[in-house]
This record gives C-alpha cells, structure tokens and sequence, in this order.
C-alpha cells in the first residue's frame, strides 16, 4: 500500500474535517482532527506545548495520516514537509458561512466527530467573525498563496463543491 501523508487545510466551513474523515476511510490512514487538539471539553484552548506534543506523537507514531485545520502554529512546517499533498478548500465566503449554519443544526447541543467531547456545537459573535472576516482577511489567503508556491508539487487547490466532486471522480491522489 502507497503511503499517503494528507494535510487538509482551508477556511472554516469548508468540509476539511469530512474531506478528511473520507480519505481515511479511503486510503486506510490514522486521522487527526486539529480542532480536537486545540479544544478541550468546553472550549477551553489547550496549551501551546502540549499541542505541539500531541501532533508531533502523532505524526512519529503513523506512516500514513491525515491531518485537518490549518493552525499555523502546530508543526506547520513539519507537517507540510512531510505530507505527499497538501489540499487547500479555499471555497468562497457565502459557501463557507452556509456549511457553518447546516453543521449547528445537524450537530446542535451534540459535540460532532471532528471535535473534541464536550464542545457542543456552537455559533457565536465571534465564530461568525472569524468566519467571515478575521479568518479570511488578506494574511490567511496570502498564507494559502504561499503554500501552493512552496510546495507547488504536491498542493491541490480546490475552490467550489464542484471541484471537489471531480476530485473525488478522479480517483487516486
């Protein structure tokens, strides 16, 4: 089996987390989900270094993974230089904010898969500013810029729903 060493990163709301739980599935990979590391129960952020503890673990414990959420300050370049592709969900605000509004409402007073136990889904003033505005401003997108140049052979970018169903009926990374 080929080893695949997937890192998703993208706006929130843009279907990282199921991107990535389906190329688990697929390629048979451990999956981590960053949100779980950064959470604790109750929305508590966990400490700088025990994050970095927790991705580095796993990134020496697995062969083959694949890492959702940006967080540019967990093994960052670690990650990208160890992963065989780097896909970026640059989807398009309106897009972003709709998939925020369907996963309350599929996943209210519930904490969902993709995050840790005891953060019940949630949308606050401040999740919807970072959503639209302080998590796309013009540092995150020359962030995902960057990213496609540096590590041009190995980044897919996908930017609609569409691109990613042809994604999928491609096949093989």
């Amino acid at each position: 089996m080929d080893e695949h060493r997937i890192a998703i990163i993208g706006f929130s709301g843009s279907g990282k987390s199921t991107m990535a739980r389906q190329l688990g599935e697929k390629y048979g990979c451990k999956v981590l989900h960053l949100d779980c590391v950064h959470w604790m129960p109750g929305w508590t952020e966990r400490d700088k270094d025990d994050r970095e503890r927790i991705v580095s673990g796993f990134l020496d414990e697995n062969e083959s993974w694949v890492i959702d959420g940006t967080y540019r300050s967990v093994c960052l370049k670690r990650r990208f230089d160890g992963a065989t592709h780097i896909i970026i969900l640059h989807f398009p605000m309106h897009i972003c904010l709709f998939r925020v509004f369907r996963r309350y409402f599929m996943y209210r007073g519930k904490s969902r898969e993709s995050m840790t136990a005891g953060c019940r889904e949630r949308i606050s003033v401040e999740f919807l500013w970072w959503v639209l505005y302080r998590g796309r401003d013009k540092s995150q997108k020359e962030f995902f810029r960057q990213v496609g140049i540096e590590y041009c052979d190995k980044t897919i970018v996908l930017k609609t729903p569409s691109e990613v169903k042809r994604f999928w009926e491609r096949g093989d990374l």
